[in-house]
């Protein structure tokens, strides 16, 4: 009650953040919501209590330690310095709670408008003039039959595949509806997005209309509210408001008069906004209501969200805004991004009322599933749009849609400022764009088509998603005549006409993207090309995308590695892992290995041995087609072969974890970079980020964090799937994300440091040219060199279908593929020999001449597009150092911190020497460990893998002890041969990666309280595990064994999100466990020791069922192990469990994947490794 009674005063905030407070009398400590940040903390004997973000921080404490603990996700702790007591969350929260009768008070003011809306009739009723009102508010054939009837049919959202290629929405001939100017923002690197999937428990689209509760309120305050489980209103729940509010309601109507032209649409905005102010400030209005319903033939409807954001704005600058809450009845919103939008600017619900129309319409001809009525399909519709706004809103991190609504995170990709200021104030609007007239011209447009003034109006297929194949749609970058001149010029061999033709048809179009409008200022006189760099050291700068094995055939995958290393550039690997025979040279000469391996959230198929095997190793934190969101491989895509790749299990679906859970923050991005030069010093380290406002600063961290490369992604993406509403509205231009992140390096002193690389629709030589006169150095291709490689753009990577053998694990399709090393070498060529022309036209005679030289580009807008010319592209060419004292392009061959050699494993490596070399004499050694000493093991495993791959050494060859607190990434990517004992306490990251070898982690000896019932290591350990063996004499933080693909561990207790997204590997925890176990577990065990039986209020049922163990084998083998971890740590608690196993046994729950998540039945065995 008292949480809910907050929510009625102040959205929740999201984190990541560990705040420490004090009011004089209380000392406390807090953890943001979703424990996104590590606290630990330590009480003595003597009442000292230290609290840090890490263990070890301070020395060993004269008094003994009584409690070692940590701060789980929204828990506090305090001190009462008055008289000196420790008080735990729940002694904070009671405190709090018992203040007022929150209670009573609820219950009196909260009503639920689902329930008091359930007599009323469920479905639409018919709407006069449908097709008019359709075409006026830009619906047409494309988006009824893929976007609303999957939504109507299955409640999910529609995926799509192959990218955007049409036109940004400023840049488009054709009237595009306001929203699709508006970019989503997300998460990336300065905190993380949340994963609505597996941890939806922490998300919430519950909302109030009425406003909110003012801070300084009593709980006499009479007034009432209505909660709303979901912000997208079905019909009957939208008429009820009326009658809940009746005086206190203003209804307002957004339409303006047609016959007064464009003009008359700011003056009826602007009237709109201030009835809404008197309304709710002499009238004590608590709702109002924005409607277009009244749009007719004589009346054009406003945009809806410049409707609500003009009322917002108003309201919020007469400090009335949380006085009332704001319903839109719009048909201009129906899809997810559209509903979004209208949140995010400031409505508290909406009512799609033309996307029930349609709805309505498509089952009437029987468009819809036959099984599913009108009812269903309504119902179907909304859930969708719900987990669709769930994932919006988690892509920037934010939980609760009370916390989404208003907050305006986007940008504006081509709106003027003067829209911006009056209904977006403070969005992001890089390069201008729109007034009030274009809006309205826009609209008016539309309205002329829907009521015209001969014949009857028609819906039309305006094709901004697929190809309209009439020709007469929007205009698509990789269209039909450009896929089929590209196979022209392949089969040319690559000669220089068929180049000609293909680079014709790739550039002579309606402008698509910013790069478009620029044009070349080439020399008065050119330069002869025999002085330009040649084709051989142009093609070093030319990477592929990262397309994961398992997005694309392992042929086909294949194809792009060994032409990638014929000529010098990079192949990537992608996050799905890669088959080991490749790392090493095929038996014709070729070179089939990865040079870039990419680690992404899911950490598929990431060992020591993948990783020792790279040239460079790219952290993928955002992908161009879907950023904020991770990486999706439908399960009739993951085959025998993909699924042994990636440690999961054959048929099932594999969605990455839209975070990185060990990037949570821009220090936690520098750890993992250690890690990762730790494990490979050989290898440089690329951080991959897509394109948004404010990506130049998250670039500058990257580049302090040390990262050698980075790699700014354009929202084109060219994924295998995504959901179609992430393809076309998050992410922004590559142009605009390369000049900012290039100038803000430069500002800051850090260009040359690090690599600059950028990818979004790559073609021609001109391309390349603009890119690197913009900042860049590297140029990514990935929808290109697909489509050299034997792509022909059918767009069903997602269905497992692609005909030609490129994007499919079907053996029958992949036997079609023709795909050839030499046709993507032709192509590669052709764009180096094409750079060549056009820099001997600058009288240039290389790329790092011309980087970030902007003054050899200027704008040209569209002659066809008067739109375009309002485009402010000043920022875009902004030269931060005119005199040119400044580089322009790294120098520095490595970008490595100066203690980067400062590493424990040195000392252990020169030790051991003998041991990698000859593998014969076992090695015992102890060492001192504090917390600065991070990634003890990782270089070791690096050097063992390395040398010997994942089959590394004997066992326990290396037995290695560590007396004290570990750093960070104690254990990553620990190897066969290894055995790391630590006597002491972790942090976090504990074995993150691990393939092979035993991790045991015990109190010292003279430790004094009870080792079962306190903290031993921190948070994410066993991250991406996919082998080996980790022994806890204690308990771990939040979302331990997160996707193990196959570790075994024995830990002592484990907070929030124990085991999620597990594959493989089993999981025995002898305590207690938090919420959220097992979310979204699809393969391996787990054994929880639950003599209370609360693990059936903790643990996610989606995926798992909880069972009694039944098998006298699996106890024998639960036993064994339990008993092995008795005796390696020491552990008082284990041994007093096999000492009474007839009785414990019983009081153990097995936790299994249910057989409907792709599992057959196993039955657990073990076989403990012998320890020297």
């Amino acid at each position: 009650n008292f949480y809910h009674y907050q929510s009625l005063v102040m959205e929740p905030w999201d984190g990541p953040a560990a705040i420490v407070f004090t009011d004089g009398r209380y000392l406390g400590a807090s953890l943001d919501r979703n424990g996104l940040r590590p606290l630990r903390y330590k009480v003595y004997a003597d009442g000292t209590v230290i609290g840090a973000s890490e263990a070890g921080l301070i020395a060993p404490w004269g008094s003994p330690l009584v409690k070692a603990g940590r701060l789980g996700p929204g828990r506090m702790i305090a001190l009462d310095l008055n008289n000196g007591t420790f008080l735990d969350d729940a002694d904070c929260k009671q405190v709090l709670a018992e203040r007022r009768d929150y209670g009573s008070f609820l219950g009196e003011a909260v009503r639920d408008l689902h329930t008091l809306a359930k007599s009323k009739a469920r479905v639409p009723t018919p709407v006069a003039d449908s097709v008019a009102h359709q075409i006026a508010f830009g619906a047409d054939l494309e988006e009824r039959d893929l976007i609303l009837s999957p939504m109507a049919n299955t409640a999910m959202e529609a995926l799509g595949s192959m990218g955007d290629d049409t036109p940004l929405a400023a840049l488009s001939r054709r009237p595009r509806l306001l929203y699709s100017y508006f970019k989503q923002l997300f998460a990336q690197v300065t905190n993380p997005p949340i994963d609505p999937i597996r941890e939806s428990l922490v998300m919430s689209l519950t909302n109030y209309i009425g406003g909110q509760i003012g801070i300084y309120e009593t709980l006499q305050d009479k007034r009432t509210f209505l909660q709303v489980d979901t912000p997208v209103l079905l019909p009957h729940e939208f008429e009820e408001i009326p009658a809940h509010f009746t005086d206190k309601l203003v209804q307002l109507d957004a339409t303006f008069p047609v016959n007064a032209g464009p003009a008359s649409l700011e003056p009826a905005l602007r009237a709109i906004a201030e009835v809404a102010v008197k309304a709710v400030r002499d009238q004590g209005a608590r709702v109002v209501v924005i409607s277009d319903r009244s749009a007719n033939a004589n009346r054009a409807a406003m945009p809806m969200l410049l409707a609500v954001g003009a009322v917002h704005q108003a309201l919020v600058r007469a400090g009335l805004r949380l006085r009332c809450g704001i319903v839109a009845e719009t048909g201009e919103a129906r899809d997810v991004h559209q509903l979004a939008c209208l949140i995010g600017y400031g409505a508290t619900a909406v009512y799609p009322w033309l996307a029930y129309e349609i709805l309505r319409d498509l089952h009437a001809g029987g468009k819809l599933d036959p099984k599913v009525d009108l009812a269903k399909a309504c119902e179907n519709y909304r859930k969708a749009a719900g987990k669709g706004l769930l994932k919006i809103m988690s892509k920037m991190g934010i939980s609760t849609l009370l916390s989404y609504q208003g907050a305006q995170v986007f940008e504006a990709l081509g709106v003027g400022d003067k829209v911006v200021d009056d209904c977006f104030s403070g969005t992001p609007s890089p390069i201008g764009g729109v007034g009030y007239e274009d809006i309205a011209g826009e609209t008016l447009r539309r309205h002329a088509r829907a009521w015209p003034t001969a014949g009857g109006a028609e819906l039309s297929n305006e094709g901004w998603y697929l190809v309209n194949k009439k020709g007469d749609g929007e205009v698509h970058g990789w269209s039909p005549k450009v896929v089929a001149g590209m196979g022209k010029f392949l089969k040319s061999g690559g000669d220089a006409a068929g180049w000609a033709d293909w680079k014709t048809a790739s550039e002579e179009h309606a402008p698509v993207t910013i790069k478009d409008l620029l044009r070349i200022r080439f020399a008065k006189e050119a330069i002869a090309l025999d002085q330009v760099e040649s084709a051989k050291e142009i093609r070093q700068r030319f990477t592929t995308a990262g397309m994961s094995l398992g997005a694309i055939s392992p042929e086909a995958h294949e194809c792009l590695a060994v032409a990638m290393n014929r000529i010098g550039g990079k192949s990537n690997s992608g996050e799905g892992g890669e088959d080991p025979r490749r790392f090493r040279p095929l038996e014709n000469g070729d070179n089939a290995n990865s040079a870039i391996k990419q680690v992404a959230s899911g950490r598929f198929g990431v060992t020591a041995e993948y990783l020792a095997s790279a040239k460079e190793i790219e952290i993928k934190i955002a992908q161009g087609a879907k950023p904020g969101e991770g990486g999706q491989l439908p399960g009739h895509k993951v085959s025998p072969l993909i699924a042994t790749l990636r440690y999961s299990v054959p048929g099932v679906t594999l969605i990455s974890p839209p975070p990185h859970h060990d990037i949570y923050s821009i220090e936690d991005l520098a750890q993992l970079i250690f890690d990762l030069k730790c494990v490979n010093p050989r290898a440089k380290i690329c951080v991959k980020l897509v394109s948004c406002s404010g990506v130049g600063t998250v670039a500058a961290g990257v580049a302090k964090a040390y990262a050698d490369v980075i790699l700014i992604s354009g929202h084109e993406g060219g994924t295998g799937a995504s959901p179609l509403s992430s393809v076309k509205n998050a992410g922004s231009a590559w142009e605009i994300g390369i000049a900012e992140a290039h100038q803000v390096l430069m500002m800051n002193d850090l260009r040359s440091r690090v690599t600059l690389r950028t990818d979004g629709g790559m073609k021609t030589g001109r391309d390349i040219v603009i890119a690197a006169i913009l900042g860049a150095e590297e140029f990514n291709f990935g929808t290109a060199a697909l489509i050299a490689a034997g792509c022909a753009m059918f767009r069903v990577c997602h269905l497992n279908t692609c005909p030609v053998g490129v994007a499919t694990q079907r053996d029958d399709l992949r036997a079609k593929f023709r795909g050839k090393p030499e046709n993507v070498i032709h192509f590669f060529n052709a764009v180096a020999e094409d750079v060549r022309v056009i820099l001997a036209k600058l009288g240039k005679r290389s790329i790092d001449e011309i980087v970030g030289r902007t003054e050899l580009l200027e704008f040209v807008p569209d002659a066809e597009n008067p739109k375009t010319a309002k485009l402010r592209l000043d920022g875009l060419l902004f030269n931060p150092d005119p005199m040119g004292d400044a580089s322009r392009i790294h120098t520095r061959e490595r970008n490595n911190s100066p203690g980067h050699e400062l590493c424990l494993d040195d000392v252990i490596l020169q030790d051991a020497r003998h041991v990698l070399v000859h593998k014969t004499q076992p090695f015992k050694a102890t060492y001192k460990v504090r917390n600065v000493h991070r990634n003890v093991g990782t270089r070791l495993a690096g050097e063992i893998a390395y040398i010997h791959g994942n089959r590394g050494l004997p066992p326990g060859i290396l037995d290695l002890t560590f007396e004290g607190s570990s750093g960070q990434s104690f254990g990553t990517f620990c190897v066969q041969g290894m055995t790391l004992r630590l006597i002491g306490e972790a942090n976090d990251y504990v074995g993150k990666g691990m393939n092979s070898g035993e991790i045991i982690i015990r109190p010292s000896a003279d430790t004094t309280f009870a080792w079962h019932e306190n903290i031993i290591m921190g948070n994410t350990c066993l991250y991406g595990a996919t082998g080996g063996s980790l022994f806890a004499a204690g308990r771990a933080g939040e979302r331990f064994s997160v996707r193990n693909s196959g570790a075994t561990a024995v830990v002592e207790g484990v907070g929030d999100h124990g085991c999620e997204y597990m594959t493989a590997g089993t999981v025995v925890v002898l305590g207690p466990v938090g919420r959220n176990f097992a979310a979204g577990m699809s393969g391996g065990l787990a054994f929880v020791w639950d003599p209370e039986r609360k693990l059936d209020d903790l643990f996610n049922s989606e995926m798992v069922s909880l069972e009694a163990i039944k098998e006298a084998e699996e106890s024998a083998a639960l036993k064994s192990l339990v008993a092995h971890h008795a005796e390696v740590t020491g552990s008082p608690h284990a041994a007093a469990l096999v000492k009474r196993w007839e009785k414990a046994v019983g009081e153990f729950r097995r936790v299994t994947p249910l057989p409907s998540a792709g599992v057959t039945p196993q039955v657990f065995r073990y076989q403990p490794a012998s320890i020297a």
